[in-house]
């Protein structure tokens, strides 16, 4: 059985307004699964629904064989989160959050091997108050670390991190897939996507309009890839004559390259020979789609960097991190006496 199966999922809120419509999808163990889509596509409410804190209206989840619809809290111990939009506790140092993971999660971790995985071992007796962005982040992911965790939910992991600590999270992700966790990946970061995803799975307004690895989405959309031409000189008519042949979508000339958007690969000889007819070509470039032109070509959509904008979306796996259900639940003592909002669903 996948870890994460999921069959004729439909989430629809109050009002009618339909979040989660006919998605089905399985997951691989081992695998770094994409999730991809722009805001208000339905990432946050199919995400809250994996974790148990929503409950979908039609169709089936399951996580790590577990209904997601039935007694959830023994499974979510096996799921490590960590969420977009958490919250730490100012006053609580490093330490002292994963000692307080480990005991929710009734695990046997050591809080400085976390740490120095994560790379901020050195700051383990500092208050996360006093932490950049990166630090905290780093944090959240050493929190979702604990317990060594069989699925691993990922939402905009990269966030905040400098390049150097991109590829820290990047290889520490490939090197748990490597030794078996599944890791369900959601950013707008495409550029890391591409990189460390074994495939993609792209939504819009509801629906999964695209499921595969990057290069066979990349063949998809072949016919549609670009080819630039670079001209010694520019006859007057060429965009004219170009725009008028078959399987041509757009012509678009800026100095001397001339830029061709073809709805299939043939296409792409054509517009090379018709040109070299009229013109002298200088240069030809043509490129696969980049991973912005796969999901604008997808989604409809141009992404914008932000966050899941999905309605419901709540605290649980992508939005506040202080509560344990949909939409949140009161401040939570830890034993600590700070009287703060809980840090819970980063991880657990």
């Amino acid at each position: 059985m996948s870890p994460l199966e999921v069959n004729s999922l439909r989430k629809e809120f109050a009002g009618g307004v339909l979040a989660v419509d006919d998605l089905s999808f399985s997951v691989d163990e081992g695998e770094i699964f994409g999730f991809l889509g722009p805001n208000g596509a339905g990432k946050s409410t199919t995400i809250n629904i994996l974790l148990g804190y929503v409950a979908p209206t039609a169709g089936r989840a399951t996580v790590l064989g577990q209904d997601v619809s039935g007694e959830f809290a023994p499974t979510r111990k096996r799921i490590g989160v960590l969420p977009d939009g958490y919250s730490l506790y100012d006053r609580l140092t490093a330490r002292e959050h994963l000692e307080w993971v480990i005991r929710t999660k009734d695990a046997a971790d050591d809080p400085h091997t976390i740490l120095e995985r994560v790379g901020i071992a050195d700051a383990a007796d500092r208050r996360a108050g006093g932490f950049s962005k990166g630090m905290c982040q780093r944090l959240a992911f050493g929190m979702a670390l604990v317990g060594d965790p069989d699925l691993l939910v990922l939402d905009e992991p990269s966030s905040g991190l400098d390049p150097t600590g991109v590829q820290e999270l990047r290889a520490i992700i490939q090197e748990l897939a490597a030794d078996g966790t599944t890791v369900f990946f959601s950013s707008h970061v495409l550029s890391e996507v591409e990189a460390v995803c074994d495939r993609v799975a792209i939504m819009s307004g509801g629906r999964l309009v695209a499921l595969d690895n990057i290069e066979a989405l990349r063949d998809d959309l072949e016919q549609s890839s670009q080819i630039r031409l670079v001209l010694e000189s520019v006859p007057e008519s060429i965009t004219a004559d170009l725009a008028q042949r078959p399987a041509i979508e757009t012509v678009a000339l800026e100095g001397s390259e001339l830029r061709v958007d073809c709805h299939d690969a043939a296409a792409k000889v054509d517009v090379v020979r018709h040109v070299d007819e009229r013109a002298s070509v200088a240069d030809i470039i043509s490129e696969p789609a980049s991973m912005e032109e796969l999901f604008n070509r997808y989604t409809g959509d141009v992404p914008d960097g932000g966050g899941s904008g999905d309605v419901g979306s709540g605290s649980g796996g992508s939005g506040d991190v202080g509560g344990s259900g949909g939409g949140g639940s009161g401040a939570t003592d830890d034993g600590t006496g700070d009287g703060r909002q809980s840090s819970t669903e980063v991880s657990v």
